[in-house]
């Protein structure tokens, strides 16, 4: 038997409009079909209908991961600072933490992820390696004070999350839980109906060394990834790669100074020489925990700071600013070149390969220098992937132009080694006696921002389109208005609950049958069925919400469709 839910007792507001500060389908369609309401800037209340679909995507991420073997706990939210500021995390995440005192005056901070005390918990628990391999899990809300918290549910600063570490003695182990979690996130986000696609990632601030996200294409979506029509390859945009062959630097003439006034930007400089801007060596510079470190790229292309700081991370990348140039007559503004930059670190993307040649600043007032020869004028410190990838870059693995989409990231997994297990000293007693250290695995899934993809990605011009697997109910009871019709949309919901199907039947005294009408579209449950003018030959009329198809059904035929087993 299923629960019968009554529109009449609800506690559900629809909006005919879109709400002002909306921006996204799903905020716009979450709000008005009296799913969630806004509390404050990136905290948001779950009605009833809203809390429904967030728990039946939580029962199938619960029930996935207990079938690989997961056992459920539930960690405190609030946490103190000391194991943060143990792994380098407190610092790390800066302001995105959310930190507090309590009344004595010792630290503590709202969890936004649960590394460090997991760790914890298994060294307290665990000291066999026969007690290894495991998999703990938790379904929480998280925290992060994101600066321009936006898109409804999409960017929140309190998220509902699912969490998952795994923890082994062998690389192997950790390898195998990694694949365990990938299929098990597959089979939920196919459970779920997203579309989505696995790419490759970067680790971040979480650490590690694999690492895959699970995303799904829509326009709102806050990742760029790129795919590759002719091959397999797909990943985000900060993870892609680019590898360039030395060239023969030999028949480029000596260093040549150019008198260049007034052009310190690559476009005045280009115009100025009446060269592409591919031609010429963009130096970035920026400050790396506090150090300037020169970065250099094509002219022609930007310097993904994003991309940067993932590679150098946990150091703090910053521009410089006006004020970093003073007392550094090495450092010429506008007008910064390579060669002779003996006192700064140089970074370049692999485009600046040996043997390239380039028109560069001359470290002098309106003054730059052309055939400047990585290799030979000029040494790399070290070459990073760091430009912002572009439609039509070459596919690392085939050589096709990619494309590029914007998409949600829904789950994340990551192969993290032994990075909090050598923070904490998790080691547990080995086969041969001695002291082991653990490897871990961390596998994350956004339960709150699901529910948001889910939404952008279903929806249509009439509202929410919800999959049955996690729609707030299977079927849409409408009764056109009459006493009799009312009737009838009543025994027909009881009966179809009693089946167990999950009904919502609108019997709302007072509302005219447009407005239910329209509601019954907005809220975008699977199956809509009608009882109107032909409810006393017994006739109902049953809709699918997703393809627009109706068609007309005796109740007995209406409910032997509706709980049919597909």
């Amino acid at each position: 038997m299923a629960q019968v839910q009554r529109m009449s007792r609800l506690m559900i507001k629809t909006l005919r409009d879109d709400p002002a500060d909306a921006e996204t389908l799903n905020h716009k369609l979450l709000v008005r079909a009296g799913y969630v309401r806004r509390t404050a800037a990136g905290i948001w209340t779950w009605l009833p209908l809203g809390k429904k679909v967030l728990e039946n995507i939580t029962r199938v991420v619960r029930e996935e991961m207990d079938a690989i073997g997961g056992q459920e706990v539930l960690l405190p939210a609030l946490l103190p600072k000391e194991s943060y500021e143990a792994s380098g995390r407190y610092d790390e995440y800066g302001a995105l933490l959310f930190r507090l005192k309590d009344r004595k005056g010792a630290d503590y901070l709202l969890g936004p992820t649960h590394e460090e005390i997991f760790t914890q918990v298994v060294k307290d628990q665990i000291t066999s390696y026969k007690d290894l391999p495991v998999i703990l899990y938790q379904i929480q809300t998280k925290y992060r004070d994101e600066a321009r918290p936006r898109a409804g549910v999409l960017r929140g600063r309190e998220f509902q999350m699912k969490d998952s570490y795994s923890f082994d003695t062998t690389d192997e182990g950790l390898a195998e839980a990694y694949g365990l979690h990938r299929a098990a996130y597959i089979r939920i986000f196919e459970r779920l109906g997203l579309d989505y696609r696995i790419v490759s990632a970067v680790s971040g601030a979480m650490g590690g060394s694999a690492s895959e996200e699970f995303l799904a294409p829509a326009p709102a979506g806050e990742d760029t990834f790129v795919d590759c029509p002719a091959c397999d390859y797909a990943a985000n945009t900060e993870a892609v790669t680019f590898e360039a062959a030395a060239a023969d630097g030999s028949a480029h003439g000596p260093v040549e100074e150019l008198d260049t006034p007034d052009t310190p930007t690559i476009e005045t400089l280009a115009a100025h020489l009446g060269v592409p801007a591919s031609a010429t060596l963009k130096n970035l510079l920026v400050k790396i925990d506090g150090e300037i470190v020169a970065v250099g790229v094509p002219g022609d292309r930007e310097v993904d700071l994003g991309k940067l700081g993932e590679h150098l991370a946990p150091a703090v990348v910053e521009l410089v600013t006006a004020e970093d140039f003073e007392g550094r007559p090495d450092l010429v503004r506008g007008y910064v070149g390579p060669q002779g930059l003996d006192k700064v670190r140089y970074i370049a993307d692999p485009r600046v390969a040996a043997g390239t040649a380039w028109i560069t600043g001359a470290n002098k007032p309106g003054t730059h220098a052309k055939n400047v020869v990585a290799g030979r004028d000029f040494e790399v410190d070290d070459y990073l992937d760091v430009v912002v990838v572009e439609a039509g870059d070459p596919c690392p693995k085939c050589g096709t132009g990619l494309k590029l989409d914007r998409a949600i990231e829904i789950g994340h997994i990551f192969q993290l080694g032994r990075k909090y297990a050598d923070t904490f000293q998790l080691d547990v007693l080995g086969q041969n006696g001695k002291p082991v250290r653990v490897t871990m695995g961390s596998y994350g899934i956004g339960v709150s921002r699901a529910v948001a993809a889910l939404a952008e990605q279903t929806a249509d011009e009439q509202g929410l389109c919800w999959p049955r697997e996690i729609a707030p109910a299977d079927v849409h009871v409408v009764a056109a208005g009459k006493a009799l019709q009312t009737e009838l949309a009543l025994d027909v919901a009881g009966r179809l609950g009693d089946a167990g199907v999950r009904v919502m039947v609108d019997d709302r005294a007072g509302v005219s049958p447009g407005v239910k009408f329209t509601d019954a579209e907005l809220i975008g449950v699977p199956k809509i069925l009608v009882a109107g003018r032909r409810s006393a030959e017994g006739v109902l009329e049953l809709k699918d919400r997703r393809t627009g198809e109706r068609e007309e059904l005796t109740v007995d035929e209406a409910i032997a469709r509706l709980t049919a087993r597909d």
